[in-house]
């Protein structure tokens, strides 16, 4: 073991790691487990300026081959053991379509960029769900390598400017002030560059490196302050743990909470250093954190937190994927079983590359670091191939439904506005000579229901006007958007204006439909539910009655259900099993909300001219809601239509509205 080895620190990985494996294996009661990564970004950024200091202070110089060797036997072997395996259990698990997308993030993860790729993915309003890639856990990663990159370059020119470390403070504090305005700026106006962009998390790493060049003096004969500002870090960490949620901005200023404790940690465990060499009282030394910080189960930990974190989020996806509804024993089986993994990987693999030879120093080094690199991007690249080759009739036709836009965003994508616009854009469908006209107003699920109403108007000499707008409801309800982080304000301006221009049209009939409140009311408590479902009933109340009283009818038409997993990945997965797609059915109880749609009927009914439409009986039988009905699939992920299954409601839409 290393003379600068540090239990300390071997501690805090393990918290960092066991922060992230207890969110993403749903213990509730760590919210903000995510913050372990900013517990391992600011550890990095110390480590790497410790040690780059220390060679630049003894020799002048950075020997960048040495340095680049040391990172890939510790990082390359492990990694791509973990993709490969990965990509391998894959070809089991996932849906060929799965596997060819899935596929291209295992190359960029190989390559240390991911992070890169997903902020792609991560504007799409309608992509893939992200969170069902065994690999996108790689993204900070890749944002550490490319720190790696990068801040050997910074300390040089630093040292280049002038030697000592006055300069590396100057240098190292400005980029971490202009990274972590950046971040503030971008986290509210482009969350996914926020967090997935490596120069918008440099500030975290700076805030490690400018604890290394902290002065010694402040903490040499104060033990009492070592220990003070130590405990003080750990009640930060827990705060976070215990306070941070998906739902808040993050990273931004919540970010600066992980880091300014994993900060003061990290600096109580250095004045424990200097007191112990100054031979300060023991007693000190064991009422600082670092004695905690050194208990065996976290030294173990620590030592496999590396290979437990490459490890443990393809386990609870592969999981996820077989058994949907995972118990609480079955969620401590995998951990269990991440455990095993993480240990024999660290035994096998880690700890043989790291003290071996096979990724020696020095240039020689480059060739077999890139060799490890290309072997990953190159079994990536042929595994994607080959799951394109798989796709056969079937699943082609699966993908197909579920890309097939509806015929309102087939005609112009922005007829369903994007979260930032604020003036109504309305679309029109059907001769503008028609006899009569009918406005479609609400959110994504009043878009779905674009395909059928516009085959449905043009049989009655109807003409449709749209107007959409996502994640905005027609009823006047101000809600909390999960994208924005934030209160959704254009979502409240733009409904208005559409409500005054829709009442100014003077439409023969006004159809409404939106996502169901109970979907987004079913993780609160009783109480809370029961408060935002009032306030929902009164806002559709509102709208309602703003269309009644200006001598306009209108119709709310009940949601679709929402099924426990997407429809179209898992009904892929089923036919790649050899398994009925019923397997992806949702009960009834859980997916159809019946509950709400009685309160909606309810408030429909007490407002004059307007009509309830309710065709859930066409998705859900008396105990299942079904997501593959009549050889088509219905979903196209776990709530929206797919538009070659919306058609065959035209029918029933016609019927009932017509």
């Amino acid at each position: 073991m290393a003379a600068s080895f540090r239990p300390d620190i071997q501690g805090l990985r393990a918290l960092a790691v066991g922060g992230v494996v207890a969110y993403h294996f749903g213990l509730t009661a760590l919210p903000g487990g995510f913050a372990g990564v900013d517990i391992f970004f600011v550890i990095s950024g110390w480590l790497i300026t410790t040690h780059l200091m220390g060679e630049i202070t003894t020799t002048g110089r950075i020997d960048l081959w040495r340095f680049y060797a040391r990172r890939a036997r510790r990082l390359l072997p492990a990694a791509l053991f973990v993709i490969l395996a990965t990509l391998g259990a894959g070809y089991f698990i996932l849906a060929p379509q799965e596997q060819a997308l899935y596929s291209r993030g295992a190359m960029y993860a190989s390559a240390y960029a991911i992070n890169l790729w997903l902020l792609r993915w991560s504007f799409d309003y309608f992509a893939a769900d992200a969170l069902s890639n065994p690999f996108i856990h790689f993204w900070s990663l890749s944002v550490e390598e490319q720190f790696y990159l990068v801040w050997p370059a910074l300390l040089l020119f630093a040292a280049w400017l002038h030697r000592g470390k006055r300069m590396a403070v100057v240098v190292i504090g400005v980029a971490g002030l202009a990274s972590f305005a950046a971040c503030l700026w971008l986290t509210s106006l482009s969350p996914a560059w926020a967090f997935y962009f490596s120069p918008l998390r440099a500030w975290e790493f700076a805030a490690g490196g400018l604890a290394t060049l902290a002065p010694a003096a402040l903490w040499q004969c104060r033990p009492w302050l070592r220990a003070a500002q130590g405990w003080l870090g750990l009640a930060l960490i827990a705060a976070a743990y215990l306070t941070l949620s998906e739902d808040l901005p993050f990273p931004g200023w919540y970010a600066a909470l992980p880091v300014a404790g994993t900060v003061l940690v990290l600096l109580s465990g250095a004045g424990e250093e200097r007191d112990a060499a100054a031979a300060s009282p023991a007693g000190w030394q064991a009422l600082a954190p670092a004695s905690v910080l050194s208990l065996p189960p976290l030294q173990w930990i620590g030592t496999l937190s590396y290979s437990l974190y490459l490890w443990h989020w393809p386990v609870i996806v592969y999981a996820g994927m077989l058994a949907p509804d995972l118990t609480t024993p079955q969620r401590l089986g995998c951990a269990a079983l991440a455990l095993v993994l993480a240990f024999l990987t660290y035994h096998l693999i880690e700890n043989p590359a790291r003290l071996g030879g096979g990724l020696m120093a020095g240039a020689r080094a480059l060739a077999p670091a890139l060799a490890l690199t290309g072997v990953g991007v190159a079994v990536a690249y042929a595994n994607a191939h080959l799951a394109t080759r798989n796709i056969d009739w079937a699943q082609r036709g699966i993908e197909q439904a579920a890309e097939q836009p509806s015929i309102a965003r087939a005609t112009d994508k922005n007829c369903l506005l994007d979260f930032h616009t604020v003036k109504p854009k309305p679309c029109t469908f059907g001769p503008a000579d028609a006899a009569h006209t009918i406005v479609l107003f609400g959110d994504s699920h009043a878009d779905h229901w674009s395909t059928p109403l516009v085959e449905a108007a043009s049989r009655n000499d109807t003409k449709v006007v749209t107007y959409l707008k996502s994640s905005c409801r027609a009823s006047r309800l101000s809600t909390f958007n999960t994208v924005l982080k934030r209160d959704y304000t254009e979502c409240d301006a733009w409904r208005e204006q559409a409500i005054a221009e829709i009442i100014r049209r003077k439409p023969r009939l006004v159809v409404i439909s939106e996502f169901s409140i109970g979907n987004l009311t079913r993780d609160m408590t009783a109480a809370g539910r029961k408060q935002e479902t009032a306030r929902w009933q009164a806002g559709l109340r509102s709208t309602l009655q703003a269309f009644s009283q200006a001598g306009v009818e209108t119709a709310v038409i009940r949601d679709t259900p929402i099924g426990d997993s997407f429809a179209d990945s898992c009904v892929a997965r089923a036919l790649w099993w050899r398994e009925a797609p019923s397997r992806c059915d949702t009960p009834r109880a859980q997916a159809a909300n019946d509950g709400t749609a009685a309160q909606e009927r309810a408030v429909v009914k007490s407002v004059p001219d307007t009509l309830y439409v309710d065709l859930t009986d066409r998705f859900c039988g008396p105990t299942e809601c079904h997501v593959y009905i009549g050889g088509k699939l219905a979903f196209r992920d776990r709530h929206h239509l797919a538009t070659a299954f919306a058609e065959t409601l035209e029918g029933p839409l016609e019927k009932a509205l017509f």
